[in-house]
């Protein structure tokens, strides 16, 4: 769908944000009509609130929009997102700043998105012209790269399987000039054990998807998705319930889609590679069994504890591939633990490095865009959890402690060579609907990545 902003014009409706405190300063700028209309209706600067003030024509004459306090605890920059589902047709502008206007109009773009490829849906008429001072072509390649994450993550699993993936990352790298070639089905099976493993009970053959970029004498950073385009858990089958949202279990796949696209179409100078593993992860008479062993790509034997821990099998065969060539930044992102959730809840992802460095500027960069995630410890003794009676290791300890770092634990024995390992264990997903993001498919971390390597390679 467009991107919602439009070209400068005298006509574009102001919209002047208003915080409990500065109510009283803007109400008495107001003329006579429009104070009295503002109090008949009771606005008072509530963050969130919306009022259209009408002029002496009957037409929208300005916009009052409630924001939070500048020192609020629970200050949302991207409060300004509700307004393009509050707001008639029509263009807008801001009339004063926002706590930030570049997020701001980050925001606005962001609302905007509605999912309609099964239906009509009445997207938002709202245009915002560009704020003063804020590089809108920026935003807009953000904003794009986030609909095409929600896009696949909202796309049911009939129409998004691994072939279908697969198709739509061919068509990210076509349009930006990168190489792009796959590998699937029976072919997975000698180089990439784990992939085939997971995948082959399917109808839909897995694929590894492998898309590069750039002057291949720049610094290499090489972007890892876990493509779980269903999981009906294998033969360690879910709940109805705990399968009903599983269409986003390729979150991963494309956030690191969309941070690609990002890349791209920046001209960054690096040395980009993205690998996707493709699977469906279905029931079958050759499904994956429980304590089955697998010699994975790097060459260690991993006994299956549970077949609904597939995630981590399938991007530990693609992050040895990419340790190989010993890149400079290695990131990897997957909808992979229950128990992140539980700690971190579905907006707050956790990421695992042991770069300090890399992890300071991590935290920076997502509370810079409004892209939250939080360091959780790789922590080493319980490493040892991961051992397994007659094999290298298992994919799924027994017990329920520490699910998210088990999992990050399980994928740093497949990295070796990278200068920098960073994991994001993420949701991919906005279960009730909230400023900026629409209730679906979230675009998640990328743009905070996308922060970082833009001021590491920009």
């Amino acid at each position: 769908m467009p991107i919602p902003f439009a070209t400068a014009t005298a006509s574009a409706v102001p919209i002047t944000f208003v915080t409990k405190s500065s109510w009283e300063t803007i109400r008495a700028g107001l003329a006579p009509a429009a104070r009295q209309f503002a109090e008949a209706n009771g606005f008072a600067g509530k963050p969130g609130a919306c009022l259209t003030l009408p002029g002496a024509d009957g037409a929208i004459a300005q916009v009052l929009f409630g924001l939070e306090e500048a020192d609020a605890r629970s200050r949302d920059p991207f409060r300004p997102g509700s307004l393009p589902g509050l707001l008639p047709a029509g263009t807008y502008r801001f009339a004063n700043a926002p706590h930030d206007p570049r997020l701001a109009a980050l925001a606005f773009a962001l609302g905007s998105y509605r999912f309609g490829r099964y239906r009509k849906t009445d997207a938002p008429a709202a245009k915002l012209m560009p704020p003063d001072g804020v590089d809108i072509a920026a935003i807009s390649r953000i904003a794009e790269a986030a609909q095409l994450a929600r896009d696949l993550v909202n796309t049911p699993s009939n129409d998004m399987g691994p072939e279908e993936l697969a198709q739509a990352a061919a068509g990210v790298a076509s349009r930006h000039g990168a190489s792009f070639t796959c590998i699937s089905g029976e072919e997975l099976e000698q180089g990439f054990p784990l992939i085939h493993a997971v995948g082959m009970a399917s109808t839909r053959a897995p694929r590894l998807i492998d898309l590069s970029w750039g002057d291949a004498s720049h610094p290499r950073v090489t972007l890892v998705g876990k493509g779980v385009c269903f999981d009906t858990g294998g033969l360690d089958l879910k709940p109805s319930a705990g399968m009903l949202n599983m269409k986003k279990d390729m979150g991963g796949a494309a956030n690191v889609l969309a941070l690609a696209q990002m890349v791209m179409d920046a001209k960054l100078k690096l040395r980009l590679r993205v690998l996707i593993p493709a699977v469906e992860n279905a029931v079958a008479g050759n499904a994956f069994r429980p304590l089955d062993i697998f010699r994975s790509r790097k060459g260690l034997t991993v006994e299956i504890g549970n077949t609904d821990a597939e995630g981590r099998l399938i991007l530990a065969d693609a992050l040895a591939y990419a340790d190989e060539e010993k890149p400079e930044l290695l990131i990897d992102m997957g909808t992979l633990t229950g128990a992140a959730r539980v700690a971190l809840g579905p907006d707050l992802p956790p990421f695992y490095t042991e770069d300090e460095a890399l992890a300071s500027d991590v935290a920076r960069c997502a509370r810079e865009e409004n892209d939250p995630v939080w360091r959780m410890p790789l922590w080493a003794p319980y490493d040892g959890w991961l051992d397994a009676k007659v094999a290298d290791i298992t994919n799924a300890p027994s017990g329920t402690f520490a699910g998210s770092i088990t999992c990050a634990l399980f994928l740093q024995r497949f990295v070796e060579h990278a200068k920098s390992w960073l994991h994001f264990d993420i949701f991919a997903w906005t279960p009730q609907a909230k400023p900026g993001r629409p209730e679906g498919g979230e675009c998640q971390a990328a743009r905070a990545m996308f922060r970082l390597l833009g001021e590491r390679y920009g």
